[in-house]
């Protein structure tokens, strides 16, 4: 059974950081495409970010590039999501998913396995 789970999310000002971490469980980490998503509240699930099991190859939402940076350790099983220059309008619950394919991914579907997110709220 793969788990995934969360942390690292709060209540920031504008303008602060936050790094988000998704610890990975049961499954061989490095054989898995990484990926981050966000739901807002009253909105659709979007794709914010994806990084392949290298570490190398990245990809990432228009709305978030700049601010956004995605890596992993392969050694302690873990993805991060850093991110800066907070706005109101990332306010959203962040959820980590994970893919056993070859490359990046920003479709959900492709997501096999998901974690249950952190609220990462950014008051206006």
């Amino acid at each position: 059974q793969v788990q995934l789970v969360e942390s690292g999310g709060g209540l920031v000002q504008a303008g602060g950081s936050l790094r988000l971490s998704c610890a990975v469980s049961g499954r061989a980490f490095n054989m898995l495409v990484m990926g981050w998503f966000r739901q807002p509240p009253g909105k659709e699930r979007e794709f914010v970010a994806a990084i392949d099991w290298s570490g190398v190859s990245t990809f990432y939402s228009d709305s978030v590039k700049g601010r956004f940076s995605i890596s992993r350790d392969n050694a302690k099983n873990t993805a991060y999501l850093q991110i800066i220059s907070l706005k109101p309008e990332d306010t959203a619950v962040y959820l980590c998913a994970a893919a056993s394919q070859y490359d990046v991914t920003i479709r959900g579907a492709d997501y096999e396995y998901w974690g249950q997110g952190t609220q990462v709220t950014v008051p206006s």
